[in-house]
């Protein structure tokens, strides 16, 4: 492994059908003021919402709720919940729901206590919060964005058509998550599976970097293995409870900063998805889905021993004399295969992009190094063009 690094993650896990069992212990630690986040009615139907404000009163806790947060939570809903937390002096979140929850509640903790526009400080600047952090804790009800156990926030502005993302430190990252497995299988199976393939492109975006012999890229091709095979039987079964235990638990793995360490990283897939995103609103691992087989077989050239590497080690294609191009040809086939069969979108037309959206898109992307291209415009225009 290249490079010198240090490895912290202070968030706490509890996981597995009695893991909100812990929620009691965890609230001794915090404040009586606590602001309650959720999206749709979901934890409602499920009993899950009942069973959270029980536990709240039963520890004697003040309860302010934020409902509605969409799945691209917006900048507007950001200040909306900046009022409703200052008003009630919220002193802790409760996060109960998926990754846009998760990746909200995180962007509000920095912004209640801001004295600057949080919008302008953390997603145009990308300033660090001086200002008092409120803690957050998680309570997961999707897999996918692995936000219960890192510092990620995505917020979207749609007037600017821009959806960023801002991975602050240590202090934002939750203080613990509870992991159920069982409270993700009221998902709607369209949403699992564009969960399933979150995962597998955040390890994805770490994996196609660097050429050293690297620990990281081990255990990140134990995970993608574990995902394809898991996510055969989920996708036939929703109620597998190993199944979908295994895909939780590989989220969290996949992007807590583990199988960063030592890379360098690319996260060009994440960029062009979000500004699919911030155009359509589409669902977060379908705008991944849609982008991710062009970029890759336009950056494979510059990377070719890993796609090689990929090819062998996560879809099992034998080598049998073949050159670096025929096996890296050969896993990206392998792996458009399994996208399709598992009912991704394959194509961001299919999202509700048009040919005119695309310049827009484009200026829209961020361009990052760190993976084996760094792109230019007229690369981002045509990998959406191929996308179409």
């Amino acid at each position: 492994m290249l490079g010198n690094f240090s490895y912290h993650n202070p968030t706490k896990l509890y996981f597995g059908e009695n893991s909100l069992e812990y929620l009691k212990d965890e609230l001794k630690n915090y404040g009586k003021n606590v602001l309650l986040v959720y999206g749709g009615g979901s934890i409602k139907k499920s009993g899950l919402y009942d069973d959270i404000v029980t536990i709240l009163k039963d520890c004697g806790k003040n309860i302010a709720e934020i409902a509605g947060v969409m799945p691209n939570p917006t900048v507007e809903k950001l200040n909306e919940g900046v009022e409703i937390a200052r008003k009630n002096k919220s002193d802790f979140i409760l996060a109960v729901g998926g990754g846009s929850v998760c990746d909200y509640s995180k962007a509000l903790s920095v912004s209640i206590h801001c004295n600057d526009d949080p919008w302008q400080k953390y997603y145009i600047r990308f300033e660090e919060p001086e200002c008092e952090i409120v803690p957050v804790g998680c309570v997961l009800t999707m897999a996918g964005t692995g936000s219960e156990m890192n510092g990620g926030a995505v917020i979207t502005n749609h007037e600017s058509k821009l959806k960023i993302g801002h991975v602050f430190g240590d202090d934002v990252m939750p203080k613990f998550s509870i992991l159920n497995p069982k409270y993700t299988m009221t998902l709607p199976k369209y949403q699992m599976i564009a969960g399933i393939y979150d995962i597998f492109n955040h390890i994805c975006e770490q994996y196609f970097s660097g050429e050293d012999d690297n620990t990281s890229d081990y255990i990140s091709e134990g995970l993608m293995r574990s995902l394809i095979h898991s996510s055969g039987i989920a996708v036939n079964d929703p109620q597998n409870y190993e199944a979908r235990s295994n895909i939780m638990w590989t989220a969290t793995w996949a992007l807590n900063t583990l199988v960063a360490k030592g890379k360098s990283t690319d996260w060009m897939v994440h960029m062009l998805g979000q500004a699919v995103g911030a155009y359509t609103d589409a669902t977060h691992g379908m705008t991944l889905a849609a982008v991710s087989l062009p970029y890759y077989r336009h950056i494979m050239p510059y990377g070719i021993k890993k796609f090689a590497r990929f090819a062998v080690e996560v879809w099992g294609i034998s080598k049998d004399g073949k050159s670096c191009e025929q096996l890296a040809n050969e896993g990206l086939l392998a792996m458009e295969k399994w996208m399709k069969e598992i009912g991704l979108v394959m194509n961001i037309t299919d999202l509700g992009v048009t040919s005119d959206m695309i310049e827009g898109i484009a200026d829209a992307t961020l361009i990052l190094g760190g993976g084996y291209k760094v792109l230019n415009r007229e690369e981002i225009i045509g990998i959406l063009k191929s996308s179409m």
